[in-house]
């Protein structure tokens, strides 16, 4: 084997050890929006019941599903009415047994299913439902990326890793190679 096919392999490596230790959640970020087959994760997406959960003054899990608050005030509509369709949806939706090791619900096609049902339920156009959605998507995303980087300047200046690695794990990350910032 190569010295460079020796370094690359060491680098992944790191990067993914670096990853582990400074606590990105990626994988389980891939269950952010529900699917017409959630796993037990994705019930806790509308996070109506668990408000105290991860980052943000508690708004998201590791899900970062969608919060009831953020979507009634991007769509203009009482909080409650949403957090009532969130849970109906939750509900409907839920699975009758865990999928099988390395099966993933299908997000687009989750979240479609949960426009249609927050649209009819709500009384609004499901295209105004899917942009919100992706808004909030799409801030989440930033911010996650923002706190990786956070962490990984830290752990650059702690000298436990290098620019290199880190810059190494910010490529992985946003390839969707590793982590969940991919999409």
């Amino acid at each position: 084997m190569s010295n460079r096919k020796k370094l690359g392999l060491g680098l992944g490596a790191v990067a993914l050890v670096a990853v582990a230790g400074i606590g990105v959640s990626g994988i389980a970020s891939a269950a952010t929006t529900p699917t017409p087959n959630p796993s037990a994760s994705a019930s806790a997406d509308a996070n109506t019941d668990h408000p105290d959960r991860g980052h943000k003054g508690g708004r998201h899990g590791h899900g970062g599903g969608v919060q009831a608050s953020e979507l009634a005030a991007k769509l203009g509509v009482d909080e409650a009415k949403v957090t009532e369709a969130l849970k109906s949806f939750r509900d409907a939706n839920k699975p009758a047994t865990r999928p099988a090791d390395g099966e993933k619900p299908d997000r687009e096609a989750m979240e479609a299913a949960l426009a249609k049902s927050l649209a009819e339920s709500l009384g609004i156009e499901e295209s105004k439902v899917t942009s919100a959605i992706e808004e909030l998507r799409a801030e989440e995303r930033s911010e996650r990326a923002a706190a990786l980087k956070t962490r990984l300047d830290k752990a650059v200046a702690d000298g436990k890793l290098t620019q290199a690695e880190a810059d190494a794990v910010t490529k992985a990350v946003e390839q969707g190679v590793i982590g969940g910032g991919g999409r």
